[in-house]
């Protein structure tokens, strides 16, 4: 693009290969941009809350995936227009830092839009509506901050961090054993939390799925699960106060690096080099013997001479073990992980109490749990479910809920859920417009009525009148002047969400208003769209 003058002085703009290009400018540019955040908004908006639908993606190779997590679903989805890939990257903003809450943010930024393209058509200059935006989304943070409960936890009553994972469960598949996931959710949570430091390490805690059984036979373990088996199947399948050397070199005969040749020309050579290579293996064995191991996990593999020998030493091992999984092992274990045979020493091994082999169902499938450890700072949930897909979102769901837990350790606070926040919200900013002089005041009034489109989603997901549900809870937390007055979307009879137990924490639910209004105004800021355009 160049700026040029023409005679008399006036500029004018030089486009490269115009002919090849489209633009939008002005008002176009902004209805353009926003009818696209709208869009993405619109699918989003039915697979809000409890009563939320599922989306089914197929992936380019034929995967399919089930699932009703915001930020999955964008993920998965091919958006090609940039304002859309802005929506996206909106909603895998809230799942990094809050992990929860990653539909409802982005449900918000369409309202938002919406809103903000009345006011365009009225003639307000988008510059005044994003301040307006602005100035009205510091009030929601503050009015929250005045709204929300501290919650006292300990070690003996879990019930609040339960309840609170528990309603982040009930809008997704697994809803209908959301008590005993968001049990294990807290569990392992508090298993490796640091409580002085308020800080919770979820590298820890690994989620291992296998199809088969169901829903609630999913469990929490105390240490490490890890999809192999005992190398040999003679070996013993349970060793008890294990000692467990982790080992990333090969457990074979050296191979010299440079290209060698043997030759071997009488049968004697032959029987030496093969003796020679025992007995190599066997000075390996005695060796983590002579420290006292009693389990050997390689990283790699070993061929079945090796495998034959540590069978007859009476040294179960585990070969082909992962990276990751040798590091969870030895945090777990208190172990070392030992990348070459001299440096092997008592002090470099893991314990655990309990090392055991479980099988599964009919199959031959088998998974080594590592239990009772010495460390046990790093778990393990293990999920069953009926098929593929259950498990992949039970995953992503426990993903959501060990956010929560991690959250609410950070900061105790909580608002209350079910739409109530927002109502609050909208009344307080609605309220405090009318102290603001100029065009503000309509961003701002607009804002308020944007915070009341999640409250509605939810009624109208939940098949009940939506305008008609939300005057009434309105005018309700108007009355009493009570914050905790919500959409009653589970049909309890009941409005306050104090009653139900609907929780949710105070840092989503900020962080979804800043960051749906910080999309928002760049949104509106752009005023010039230039693209290449299609063949």
């Amino acid at each position: 693009m160049a700026l040029a003058f023409d005679e008399f002085g006036r500029p004018f703009i030089i486009l490269k290969e115009q002919e090849q290009k489209s633009r939008l400018r002005g008002l176009d540019a902004q209805k353009s941009n926003i009818s696209a955040g709208k869009a993405v908004a619109r699918i989003l908006r039915t697979s809000l809350g409890p009563k939320g639908m599922d989306k089914m993606l197929q992936s380019p190779d034929g995967d399919v995936t089930i699932t009703n997590d915001g930020a999955t679903i964008l993920e998965q989805m091919d958006v090609d227009n940039q304002i859309a890939k802005l929506m996206v990257e909106l909603s895998r903003s809230q799942d990094y830092e809050i992990g929860d809450g990653t539909t409802g943010v982005v449900v918000m930024a369409g309202a938002l839009l919406e809103k903000a393209e009345r006011l365009l058509e009225r003639g307000i200059h988008p510059i005044r509506i994003a301040e307006g935006y602005e100035m009205a989304s510091r009030i929601s943070v503050d009015h929250l901050e005045r709204v929300a409960n501290k919650f006292e936890f300990d070690e003996s009553n879990l019930e609040p961090l339960i309840q609170t994972c528990m309603t982040t469960l009930s809008s997704k598949i697994v809803n209908r054993c959301k008590r005993s996931l968001a049990e294990i959710a807290v569990k392992a949570v508090l298993a490796v939390a640091d409580l002085e430091r308020k800080d919770v390490n979820l590298d820890l805690i690994k989620v291992e799925g296998k199809v088969g059984g169901k829903l609630e036979d999913t469990e929490l373990i105390y240490g490490i699960v890890v999809d192999k088996d005992m190398s040999h199947p003679q070996m013993p399948k349970q060793i008890e106060d294990a000692k467990i050397a982790i080992l990333t070199c090969p457990f074979e005969p050296p191979k010299p690096k440079t290209k060698h040749k043997v030759d071997i020309d009488t049968v004697e050579k032959f029987q030496t080099l093969r003796l020679q290579e025992q007995k190599y293996f066997d000075d390996m064995v005695q060796k983590c013997k002579d420290v006292g191991a009693t389990l050997v996990i390689c990283q790699w593999g070993f061929d079945d001479e090796a495998n034959h020998l540590l069978m007859h030493r009476n040294l179960p091992a585990v070969r082909w073990v992962g990276g990751v999984e040798l590091e969870l092992i030895a945090i777990a274990t208190g172990g070392r992980i030992v990348p070459r045979f001299q440096e092997l020493s008592p002090e470099k091994l893991g314990k655990a109490g309990m090392v055991r082999e479980k099988s599964f169902g009919t199959t031959k499938d088998r998974m080594l749990y590592i239990e009772h450890c010495a460390n046990s700072r790093a778990v393990t949930i293990f999920i069953r479910g009926g098929n593929k897909m259950i498990i992949e979102e039970t995953k992503r769901s426990l993903h959501d809920a060990l956010c929560v837990a991690r959250n609410l350790i950070r900061n105790n606070s909580i608002v209350y859920g079910g739409g109530s926040a927002e109502i609050s919200c909208s009344i307080a900013v609605e309220a405090a417009a009318d102290r603001y002089p100029g065009v503000e005041q309509y961003a701002i009034r607009a804002f308020g009525d944007a915070l009341e489109s999640i409250p509605m989603a939810l009624a109208e997901n939940s098949g009940l009148q939506p305008i008609e549900t939300l005057s009434a809870v309105k005018s309700q937390q108007i009355k009493d002047n009570n914050p905790h007055f919500g959409i009653d979307c589970n049909d309890v009879g009941t409005n306050d969400m104090r009653e139900q137990n609907v929780f949710e924490t105070l840092i989503g639910k900020q962080q979804q208003i800043l960051l749906a209004t910080q999309v928002v105004k760049m949104i509106l800021k752009i005023d010039d769209v230039i693209s290449p355009s299609d063949y």
